[in-house]
């Protein structure tokens, strides 16, 4: 029977083969081995097999010890003998699968039962390519396969090895009349779901007899493997309408379904199977409904069957803290995470992520150093979470070593992966090792893509991320709603007007997607940056759907760049409606009011932000130093440096007047002397941070700024002078786009 599985085994050279081996030979190798002695002496071997004594073996050098004296003695030549140490090599926890082979080329026609032990012991140790090729040769030497064959050769498959060659044993199995065996069936369901080919599993199933309950829990299991959990669901209710009586197991993978699409009432079924059926509360269980209740956020059932139980481990611990960090209760999640007992990298990943979550993002870097001193190995989700963090703080300096560690360690760059470096390097304003990355990637996916059209559009490479998105159409890939949003952002922020009105006309004919809300968002900002501010309000006069806050404040933005009076305050009229408390409507209009020099009109607002006890948001200006994170808010005197960051703002002050600064006090909403609103400006949270950055690095280190606020005139003025007197690249992200500040200029050509 022909079989063209392209697999050989490969043997070590110490390996001995039947053409050259002589007993003799055999006894004087293990000999010579350094052997431990047996806790106990051995008897004079009967002439008959030591069956009982190769069973009660408890090491490899006990077994090497019996099996010297049987090849002394000649008992050797007991078929039995051998088949005896084959299979305590190949199903002992200690078993060696080299001595195996090394003892299987010695036997004349081994059995079935040697065949089976020898691929079940390749399949135990993780070599499914070895189980095959001694399938293979079992075939060659006219060895039949029987029922017991296929469940051990399948049974430990991975998946690159699933997909090469499960369609072929697959027709073996059929051949030779054993796709009725219900554990081939179950092998099968397993093969063909790790593989990926979860609909080849399903009709080996539906062939089935499905009166094992085991069959039902393999397929329930692949379901969930491909993270087809509504096929899980619906699996369990047709077992149910059969009257398959569930395991254990059957329960433990449902209630992961559960979890995963956070469906209680199908959790809260399971429960009360676990309870009617008064099935063993065994850990994995338990741990099961914890994650189920708590991913579901009924943290008070998840915490009683927690506090019920008579052993915890760390899986049953992560839940709970995963439970909460889903709520956004850090503080509680915290405290449990502060007694486990024990800590893995899942909950320090979850931690993590509970941090990530409420956007404590220098929590999520201090508790990573922390998981780098308890020596606890991040994976790669543990890796995304700390880019994420890093991107948000323009934290480069941290971003680079993890890419380092990412590299040293060789954990997986996986799409997720990838995708994370590529955002924090284009939101810490490397655009070319940003795009280093994506072009290293094997695979790209529609959010690698999207990624980069976005990192283009913010950091001023307006045709550049117009050009990603032509290629992504020639590579196939289907743009969606967000890619759409970064092409529109890209002609936002580089003022291709009739660029970007074409694109939104064309977006439903040639890409078939409807425009949203953010989509005529875009449009009203492209337009409105633009000066055209008429025809951004006649968008929003005729948009399908309701204008929200973020379409009304993108044409107030408008305004105040424009400094257009009356279109602001119908804007503002708008948003408030929407959103009473919202205190950036009020800081927006008391700077256009400011300068338009309508001081009355700013003290009438000025006087309902007081009523209304709206607070304007402080400037706060984040740094990256030495791989720490310093953070300065406006007029801050609280860092620990402050007084030679205030002696360098004076010599900033003098040398930029040299190179002829003059302050920008025109958005100083403050009805005060000039001389203050000078004042006012010198303390502006990114002033800080750039003189932190020159007296904390060495000549030509670029200096990296995030700014949670849009950059003020002044200050851009400021960072524009600043890079030239001191030859020094300014980079600041500031709420909507990043200027790169080098030689007296800056990317964004002025048009923020």
């Amino acid at each position: 029977m022909p079989f063209s599985i392209p697999f050989k085994t490969h043997f070590p050279s110490s390996s001995l083969t039947s053409a050259s081996f002589h007993p003799s030979l055999l006894c004087k190798m293990i000999s010579a081995t350094t052997l431990s002695p047996p806790p106990t002496h051995l008897p004079s071997l009967p002439q008959t097999p030591p069956l009982s004594l190769i069973k009660t073996c408890k090491s490899m050098a006990q077994l090497k010890q019996i099996h010297s004296q049987t090849i002394c003695t000649g008992l050797i030549s007991n078929p039995i003998v051998p088949a005896q140490i084959i299979a305590f090599c190949c199903k002992h926890e200690l078993g060696d699968m080299e001595y195996a082979r090394m003892v299987f080329d010695t036997m004349p026609g081994p059995n079935h039962f040697v065949w089976n032990n020898m691929i079940k012991g390749y399949s135990r140790v993780g070599c499914p390519n070895s189980a095959v090729s001694m399938y293979c040769e079992m075939l060659e030497r006219g060895v039949m396969p029987d029922e017991y064959t296929y469940p051990f050769l399948l049974k430990r498959f991975t998946r690159d090895t699933a997909v090469k060659c499960g369609r072929e044993l697959h027709d073996h199995i059929v051949k030779l009349g054993f796709s009725s065996n219900v554990f081939v069936q179950n092998a099968l369901i397993h093969l063909y779901s790790l593989s990926g080919e979860v609909s080849v599993a399903r009709g080996v199933f539906d062939r089935s007899s499905k009166g094992d309950v085991v069959t039902w829990n393999v397929m329930i299991s692949g379901y969930n493997r491909s993270k087809q959990f509504d096929e899980s669901m619906k699996l369990f209710d047709e077992m149910e309408r059969m009257r398959v009586l569930p395991s254990s197991i059957t329960l433990v993978s449902v209630l992961s379904a559960c979890s995963k699409l956070k469906d209680l009432n199908v959790g809260k079924r399971v429960h009360r199977y676990v309870k009617d059926l008064k099935i063993e509360p065994v850990r994995v269980l338990e741990n099961a409904l914890i994650d189920m209740y708590a991913a579901c956020g009924d943290m008070d059932t998840a915490l009683g069957i927690f506090d019920n139980m008579k052993s915890r481990d760390v899986i049953s611990w992560t839940a709970i803290v995963t439970g909460f960090t889903n709520l956004g209760q850090v503080g509680l999640a915290r405290n449990y995470f502060d007694k486990m007992p024990e800590r893995d990298f899942v909950s320090w990943t979850a931690m993590i992520d509970g941090y990530l979550q409420v956007n404590r993002f220098k929590e999520v870097l201090s508790l990573f150093r922390e998981m780098q001193a308890a020596n606890i190995k991040p994976d790669e989700f543990t890796m995304v979470s700390i880019l994420t963090a890093c991107a948000h703080l323009g934290a480069l300096e941290l971003g680079e070593w993890i890419k380092a560690y990412i590299d040293k360690n060789e954990i997986k760059i996986d799409s997720f992966v990838g995708n994370a470096l590529i955002d924090m390097y284009f939101n810490c304003g490397n655009v070319e090792k940003a795009i280093r990355i994506f072009n290293a990637m094997p695979h790209r996916d529609k959010i690698s893509w999207t990624a980069v059209i976005f990192g283009l559009a913010i950091n001023g490479y307006g045709e550049e991320a117009l050009d990603m998105f032509s290629q992504m159409l020639k590579a196939s890939i289907t743009p969606d709603e967000v890619t759409c949003i970064g092409v529109l952002c890209a002609c936002t922020h580089s003022g291709m007007v009739d660029k970007g009105k074409k694109f939104f006309a064309r977006m439903t004919t040639q890409h078939g997607i409807e425009p949203n809300v953010a989509h005529y968002g875009c449009m009203v900002d492209l337009l409105g940056r633009a000066g055209h501010l008429k025809e951004a309000h006649e968008v929003i006069k005729n948009m399908p759907v309701k204008p929200n806050s973020i379409v009304w404040g993108s044409l107030l933005g408008a305004c105040r760049v424009h400094r257009d009076e009356e279109m602001a305050e119908m804007a503002a009229q708008q948003i408030l409606e929407l959103e009473p408390e919202n205190g950036a409507v009020y800081v927006l209009l008391c700077n256009i009011y400011a300068a338009c020099n309508r001081w009355e009109k700013l003290h009438e607002v000025r006087k309902l932000m007081m009523d209304r006890g709206i607070k304007k948001t402080p400037g706060c200006s984040l740094i990256e130093m030495n791989g720490s994170v310093h953070e300065f808010v406006a007029g801050d005197q609280v860092h620990p440096q402050s007084k030679e960051i205030y002696s360098k703002l004076d010599e900033m002050s003098v040398d930029l007047k040299f190179a002829g600064y003059s302050p920008d006090t025109s958005e100083v909403f403050l009805d005060i002397g000039e001389e203050e609103k000078e004042s006012a400006v010198y303390r502006h949270s990114e002033k800080l941070a750039i003189a932190f950055g020159l007296i904390s690095s060495g000549p030509g280190v670029t200096i990296r700024i995030v700014k949670n606020l849009r950059m003020c005139v002044d200050c851009h003025y400021v960072a524009k002078l600043v890079s030239k007197v001191y030859n020094r690249e300014v980079i600041v992200r500031d709420r909507t786009r990043f200027h790169h500040f080098r030689h007296g200029s800056c990317s964004c050509k002025d048009y923020w």
